[in-house]
């Protein structure tokens, strides 16, 4: 089970941080406006989804990595939650050409889903592993 936490983890960074520098503009767009530099936020927010995800992948730094994934993703919230407080402006999110409507559910449930990669976060990358049950 902690290798398929894992592989969910490092599959929902991976690619999420590769999409802060792809799809800048759509990140930038959701950084609530009292965060300054909101280009340079997501930048670096995209850096430290990558070297999260790279920690993952060495037993050495795996627990560090799910400890500062862990903290990025509380970071986060503040633009998911202006997502939610703010929907008009979020009534056509354009992605890779893509022209997407969220709707109310799918913004509460980016919410939701945001709760659960907390949990497997730590059930995958920073709980201690749990000793071979003997016989």
């Amino acid at each position: 089970m902690r290798r398929i936490g894992l592989a969910i983890v490092l599959l929902w960074f991976l690619p999420g941080g590769l999409s802060h520098f792809l799809q800048t503009d759509f990140f930038v767009s959701i950084v609530p406006p009292y965060i300054p530099w909101p280009r340079a936020v997501v930048y670096i927010s995209g850096v430290f989804e990558l070297l999260g995800a790279a920690g993952l992948l060495l037993p050495a730094w795996r627990r560090r990595a799910g400890i500062g994934l862990f903290a990025l993703t509380i970071c986060v919230t503040p633009a998911n939650i202006n997502m939610l407080l703010h929907p008009a402006q979020f009534s056509e999110i354009h992605l890779g050409g893509l022209a997407l409507h969220p709707s109310p559910f799918a913004l509460w449930f980016r919410l939701v889903i945001q709760v659960a990669l907390l949990a497997v976060i730590y059930a995958a990358a920073i709980r201690p592993p749990t000793p071979a049950r003997a016989g």
